[in-house]
């Protein structure tokens, strides 16, 4: 029994090499001149599936005799050279094809390569001396030399005349874009943006102040990776910005994702990971010089000493566990809400297609932490672009993107309160009894004020 089973196994893998084998056929032929019947030398033999993509190829030797592995029999062979016309013909299960080549009637007097930087305008692609607009272009390459995770860094300091500011440095905020300068004080100042030729709408609540309530919506062009960018360019005066009317009064930021290409599949993986580290800042008054600071201020200010009976804050009784063990600290609060931050963006393109599909499609990744521990951001997101070339005059394209952020921030801003907190506080609670419990101290009024 035992060997029937591996006798069957044996011929499983027989049949399983000998059809493997039989999807590859060997066509040998000649490629001749119809003149003079002889071979033509260096011809590009080509094989072609139904949508034009390039399978396999090979080149004819000194006397024009070719050998092509072909995938299918029911594909196509493309031979071409120079000097001759081209000549496409079925293989329809022929293993042997001889193919004459007529010589082509146009003589080249010459031929002149000619290489030169353009620059887009907003409308197309021109000489940089014929471009009187008011433009700026920063191009893909630019962008993946940074180590960038969204636009708004990508593109600070790069442009002149465009300012980029954000609400704040946690990960996912809030950016302000202004295109020289700011035009109105109470209205809308934010610019046009716009992506593989549609406008990108931003949503504005109607409780927010129309001057800054769409900085969050800005914050969504983090879900567009730089990676997925070929070119943005800025428009900057009427005459760039004038075919999208009055919505453009602010200028225009044109962004220009990736396409597909006629290729095979390529499969490109990028990893970007940076560490922040806030910079020291001015030294803070210890818990100890606070506690001596206070009084002696009360004292030349009113000329009265500080009452400690009251303000048990200050006083430093051993005797008042509660007081004494809450308020004898020297807590640096700026180093309590630091962190060093970690950030990793991980993506994920293919891109490839034929003579008349192509597409490119995206996946990314990126998790970041900010520098003010309780702050971060993460984000997935995906981009397909489709292209379809029926014509020379009529050509589909079909975009599709999705996003999901997560951001953590805080509602109020933690780094002040660390500047203007006694440093003489503990950070965690202890009890009446001087045990030091988990709970965060957050008193409801102390000598500072009242919380609520």
């Amino acid at each position: 029994m035992k060997f029937c089973k591996i006798f069957f196994y044996i011929v499983l893998l027989l049949s399983c090499a000998m059809g493997a084998n039989a999807q590859t056929t060997t066509i040998r032929g000649k490629i001749i001149d119809s003149k003079d019947k002889l071979g033509v030398i260096a011809a590009s033999v080509v094989e072609v599936d139904k949508d034009g993509r390039t399978i396999a190829s090979t080149v004819t030797d000194l006397d024009g005799n070719f050998a092509l592995r072909a995938n299918s029999l029911s594909n196509k062979i493309k031979v071409s050279s120079i000097g001759y016309l081209p000549v496409t013909l079925g293989i329809d299960g022929k293993t042997v094809i001889n193919i004459s080549l007529k010589p082509s009637t146009r003589d080249l007097a010459e031929v002149v390569v000619q290489g030169q930087r353009l620059v887009n305008n907003g409308l197309m692609n021109i000489d940089p001396k014929h471009n009187t607009m008011a433009t700026a272009t920063i191009s893909a390459k630019d962008l993946e030399e940074l180590s960038s995770q969204s636009i708004d860094q990508a593109l600070q300091g790069r442009l002149p005349g465009v300012d980029i500011a954000s609400q704040s440095g946690d990960p996912g905020a809030g950016m302000s874009i202004r295109i020289r300068g700011t035009a109105t004080l109470n209205g809308n100042a934010q610019p046009m943006v716009v992506v593989d030729g549609m406008p990108y709408e931003t949503e504005i609540p109607t409780d927010f102040n129309f001057g800054n309530a769409d900085e969050q919506g800005y914050a969504q062009l983090l879900s567009i990776a730089p990676t997925d960018i070929k070119d943005i360019t800025v428009l900057k005066d009427q005459a760039s910005t004038a075919m999208w009317g009055s919505r453009a009064a602010n200028g225009v930021i044109v962004i220009n994702t990736k396409r597909g290409s006629f290729s095979k599949p390529q499969i490109t993986y990028t990893f970007r990971g940076n560490m922040s580290k806030q910079p020291k800042t001015f030294p803070l008054l210890s818990g100890d010089e606070y506690s001596i600071l206070i009084p002696e201020m009360v004292r030349n200010q009113t000329g009265i000493p500080l009452n400690l009976q009251v303000f048990k804050e200050l006083a430093y009784d051993p005797y008042d566990p509660y007081y004494f063990y809450n308020y004898s600290k020297n807590t640096d609060w700026l180093d309590e809400i630091t962190q060093v931050s970690y950030t990793q963006q991980h993506d994920v393109n293919l891109q490839g297609g034929g003579e008349k599909a192509k597409y490119y499609v995206s996946l990314g990744y990126t998790n970041g932490q900010g520098t003010t521990i309780g702050t971060g951001n993460s984000s997935i997101r995906t981009r397909v672009n489709l292209d379809y070339t029926v014509s020379s005059k009529i050509r589909f394209s079909s975009d599709f993107s999705y996003s999901h952020n997560n951001t953590l921030f805080n509602y109020t801003n933690p780094r002040l309160e660390a500047y203007t907190k006694m440093p003489n506080m503990s950070p965690y609670l202890y009890d009446e009894y001087g045990n030091l419990s988990s709970e965060y101290f957050s008193p409801e009024r102390n000598i500072q004020g009242s919380y609520i």
